[in-house]
């Protein structure tokens, strides 16, 4: 039986797993002969307690341009300011006079459902746009899609998104087999006490996969991916990988220092004696207290782990685990604080060749590059809004990340990609999950899953979907990636020093 998968907020769902206790290591014992002290206290400060408190360093920004760090469960939290965030949903719309209880009191009454796609008794494709209007007095909290299986027991929820500036919510869902299928919508509005619910009718629909679907509507582009699990493996798998890291909680570095998860990519950087790992400023360098990252660990193709996911064992991932020496910025993003230094985000952790790299299960070399491949970054220009939608179009492009609530899981978006004001690409219906920040986006993707890189995970709103990633043609990122091949280090690697800001054209 094939599983849905949902590709957009909840990323792709296929099951429910069971996730075992990790089990730890043992870093820097003789079979790892190889690993410096320094680089053997790295791997061995992250514990599975470290690991489990470390979250998401996913920056959005929301209507009045306050930038905010986004929490694991989803909370939002003031960067660099203490205001408090815009509703990230829906703005509560007044009640008319005497709703629930009279004269304005507690409102009871439920959201109302319409405008259902698939409506009853459409036929589908292998993949489809679920859409219905969800609407509330008070403003809808969350709706939810219910999709029944032919064989009448098996049922999958998923979380549905908001359309911008409409009452329609949304989930791309794909994965059908032909067969008679049906669904419903629970919703839940704002209202206090957790809020008033409703579960709409189950309605039936027909999927035909060899005739492409037909009535029930369409609604997007069908090859447009918004956040599913990567399952092509290739070149960007090896490449790419997860990065644990610290930040200080305020600008004196002062008391303990919060533990962040992001996303990188070895990218091919032609010197030897080093590795080079691409990922966003802001997994670089705290840019609202002034310090650079500490105890940072690189976790390449973790997708492929024995374990059942992040634990503080490098031997059970493929290719083991390397400590970063240092990370370069460009210092224009260590001169202001987000949003007001979007168009820097971008960074690069120098790893060395030797001393940096515990052990996997079926890689020995201490080269990262050599172990896990490299992808080329490209600094020329890339093709948006050619008006030739979909897979086959120029420029399609994905945008790939490890995922903090899938863990372990390497998640992907793609699109056709457009621009986000003068600094920024965008990939309007992107959703990945928190943890994908720093990722790369590929245009265009072969089939051996290899492509040049031409952006990174930045930033999102808070109260729509959509990734922006910062341009790196006609910028300083080449720049920078050129300070960064030079392998000079800081003058100190102390905690929150071990970093450099370079001054580029």
């Amino acid at each position: 039986m094939n599983h849905l998968v949902h590709s957009i907020i909840a990323g792709s769902i296929l099951s429910t797993f069971l996730i075992a206790a990790p089990t730890l290591a043992q870093p820097g014992k003789p079979d790892n002969p190889g690993l410096g002290a320094d680089k053997a206290r790295i791997i061995g400060h992250w514990t599975s307690e470290r690991r489990a408190a470390a979250v998401p360093r996913d920056l959005r920004v929301d209507r009045r341009g306050l930038a905010y760090l986004r929490d694991a469960n989803g909370s939002l939290q003031g960067y660099g300011h203490s205001n408090a965030a815009l509703n990230s949903s829906v703005t509560p719309r007044a009640k008319p006079p005497g709703t629930g209880g009279g004269g304005g009191g507690s409102d009871i009454i439920p959201p109302t459902i319409s405008n259902w796609d698939p409506e009853s008794g459409a036929t589908i494709g292998g993949s489809h746009r679920f859409a219905a209007t969800v609407e509330d007095d008070v403003g809808v909290r969350s709706a939810t899609f219910v999709i029944r299986y032919p064989n009448g027991s098996t049922t999958q929820s998923f979380s549905a998104a908001k359309e911008s500036g409409s009452d329609t919510w949304f989930a791309n869902l794909q994965g059908f087999s032909d067969g008679n299928w049906s669904w419903w919508i629970e919703a839940r509005d704002t209202a206090k006490k957790g809020g008033n619910s409703t579960t709409s009718d189950e309605l039936s629909f027909t999927v035909d996969t060899g005739g492409g679907g037909g009535g029930g509507g369409g609604g997007g582009d069908p090859d447009t991916v918004t956040n599913a699990a990567w399952t092509h493996g290739g070149e960007v798998q090896t490449a790419a990988g997860r990065i644990y890291f610290e930040m200080p909680g305020n600008s004196k570095w002062k008391g303990p220092w919060q533990g962040y998860v992001c996303s990188g990519t070895v990218v091919e950087d032609g010197v030897s004696d080093l590795s080079l790992i691409l990922t966003a400023a802001h997994c670089v360098y705290d840019d609202a207290h002034g310090a650079f990252a500490r105890n940072v660990l690189f976790i390449p193709n973790q997708a492929d782990t024995l374990g059942s996911g992040t634990d503080q064992n490098c031997s059970n991932d493929p290719i083991g685990c390397w400590a970063p020496s240092w990370g370069v910025v460009d210092v224009n993003w260590t001169r202001s604080v987000f949003p007001n230094n979007i168009p820097w985000d971008y960074a690069f952790y120098v790893v060395s060749d030797s001393g940096a790299h515990g052990q996997g299960f079926t890689i020995t070399s201490d080269i990262l590059d050599a172990a896990a491949g490299y992808l080329p970054i490209s600094f020329d220009n890339v093709l948006t809004d050619d008006g030739d939608p979909g897979a086959h179009s120029a420029d399609f492009t994905h945008a790939l990340g490890y995922s903090y609530s899938e863990d372990p899981n390497f998640m992907y978006c793609a699109e056709d990609m457009t621009t986000e004001g003068a600094a920024n690409w965008w990939l309007p219906s992107c959703e990945l999950s928190g943890g994908s920040s720093g990722g790369p986006w590929v245009q265009p993707m072969n089939s051996s899953g290899r492509g040049p890189v031409i952006s990174v995970n930045s930033w999102g709103y808070t109260n729509s979907p959509g990734m922006a990633g910062p341009k790196l043609v006609s910028t300083s990122a080449e720049c920078v990636f050129t300070m960064a091949t030079l392998g000079a280090a800081p003058a100190s690697t102390a905690d929150g020093e071990a970093g450099t800001a370079v001054s580029c054209p």
